[in-house]
């Protein structure tokens, strides 16, 4: 059975992160995380919940690591996290988003930044609500 994706924006910074994360929230899923992976997609990640850390032991790629807080504020980054290593531990991080490198470069997501992280459906209407309050606000 094939997993619902969550798309990753940031809010703050006003870019998507991801459109194909998958929720690692079940002992599990969160055991078996990328182990064996050979590639990611450029879209591709997991969001590890609950988690204050990770490790790369069996993951073929490296990955940028965005640990975040409930309200899932990031926390801390590691950019470019080596394969067969363990991530730091962050006890006030709630969850860890393991994406393909260069995500955090790409999208300047910088310690602070809000995430929104949600399933495709509710991301449209977020967007929808948004920019029609926009559209109200400079008429």
């Amino acid at each position: 059975m094939e997993r619902r994706k969550y798309y990753v924006y940031n809010q703050t910074r006003e870019c998507f992160l991801s459109l194909g994360v998958t929720a690692a929230d079940t002992i599990f899923t969160r055991l078996r995380g990328l182990i064996g992976r050979l590639s990611l997609k450029s879209d591709e990640g997991i969001w590890v919940v609950p988690s204050s850390g990770v490790h790369t032991l069996g993951v073929m790629v490296p990955l940028d690591l965005i640990y975040l807080d409930e309200n899932h504020r990031v926390i801390h980054l590691v950019e470019h996290f080596p394969t067969f290593r363990i991530a730091p531990l962050r006890v006030q991080s709630e969850s860890v988003l393991e994406l393909v490198t260069h995500t955090i470069y790409s999208s300047q997501t910088q310690v602070g930044d809000q995430l929104l992280i949600c399933y495709a459906e509710e991301m449209e209407q977020r967007l929808s609500r948004a920019a029609a309050l926009q559209a109200n606000v400079s008429i």
